[in-house]
């Protein structure tokens, strides 16, 4: 009878054993804040929620299980709700594309190497650090008021423009444009990603006789790709999570007859101004669940659009 012999495992010394896991212990110690707030601060109130969104609860009593009560009433006899989807909807379709075309359009004109790069580079890039705030959402409010600096400008021209704030056929556009103006985030993406661009191919596109028009969509496009999508997939999540603006603009109140209710806007008052805190829960948990959809779809049809440098390889 043969006998095999079985490869002997070679065990680690005792001392670099003890090194190793006093590494492992050092790195959890290190880790231990992000750990503790991501199981306190994230995990803990995001599992909250999926129970409290099949309850009702108004914070002053115990949560009473109602099943799909909630998403039964949001789904099929809450208007509002309908109509904060589909204010949000419009300004999403709206924002994000306007946003990335100007975004891009500037950083077309940075690339081509002007004086003072770093300066108009930081210049456009404020909006998009205070487009956010409470400030500004004041500031644009008093800007497109009936006696804000866009009227007093219209009335140099003769013409009375209306509060566009308070009126319902301009008040959302009002905040598109509030959207667009904080360019300068996809900016920088894109003049990074243009950067990237060998010039060698724009120099051999020139010598076949390809104009700019050409160059710009045979060749930018196409290698800027990724940045657009990466730059998609952010502004889109970004502009469903919008509340500040319509917030401050419409006084909490979304507007005339709701023609700014963004779907945020909607679930803070259901949570703080009337307390129904289930049915907020479960508003949360749809606006989750519609921004997933929203980002699976985008990777899903990147396939047919997005070209990476490295694929063929």
């Amino acid at each position: 009878m043969t006998t095999v012999a079985l490869p002997q495992t070679r065990s680690e010394p005792a001392p670099r054993r003890r090194r190793l896991n006093a590494q492992d212990g050092a790195a959890y110690l290190f880790l231990a804040p992000w750990l503790l707030g991501f199981f306190v601060l994230t995990l803990g109130p995001t599992v909250a929620s999926l129970y409290l969104s099949f309850t009702n609860f108004d914070l002053l009593q115990a949560p009473r299980w109602a099943g799909l009560d909630n998403y039964w009433h949001m789904f099929a006899e809450d208007k509002r709700f309908r109509n904060a989807l589909s204010v949000t909807f419009w300004y999403v379709l709206l924002a994000v594309p306007l946003e990335l075309l100007f975004a891009l359009a500037i950083a077309l004109v940075l690339d081509k190497g002007l004086r003072g790069l770093t300066f108009y580079r930081a210049l456009f890039y404020i909006p998009s650090l205070l487009g956010g705030s409470v400030a500004i959402a004041v500031l644009w409010r008093q800007i497109f008021g009936y006696d804000g600096l866009v009227n007093e400008g219209l009335s140099v021209f003769g013409i009375d423009g209306p509060s566009w704030i308070s009126n319902p056929q301009y008040s959302l556009y009002t905040l598109v444009l509030l959207r667009v103006w904080q360019f300068g985030s996809p900016m920088v993406i894109f003049l990074a990603g243009l950067r990237q661009i060998p010039q060698e191919l724009y120099e051999a596109a020139a010598i076949d006789g390809a104009g700019p028009i050409a160059k710009f969509f045979r060749i930018t496009l196409p290698l800027l790709a990724p940045v657009i999508f990466f730059n998609l997939v952010l502004q889109t999540i970004n502009s469903f999570k919008a509340f500040t603006p319509a917030f401050i603009v419409s006084g909490g109140s979304g507007g005339p007859i709701d023609s700014t209710l963004f779907y945020t806007l909607y679930l803070y008052q259901e949570a703080f101004a009337y307390f129904r805190m289930g049915y907020a829960s479960a508003l949360a948990w749809v606006l989750l669940s519609i921004i997933a959809i929203f980002t699976a779809a985008s990777f899903l049809s990147s396939k047919y659009w997005v070209y990476y440098g490295d694929e063929g390889r």
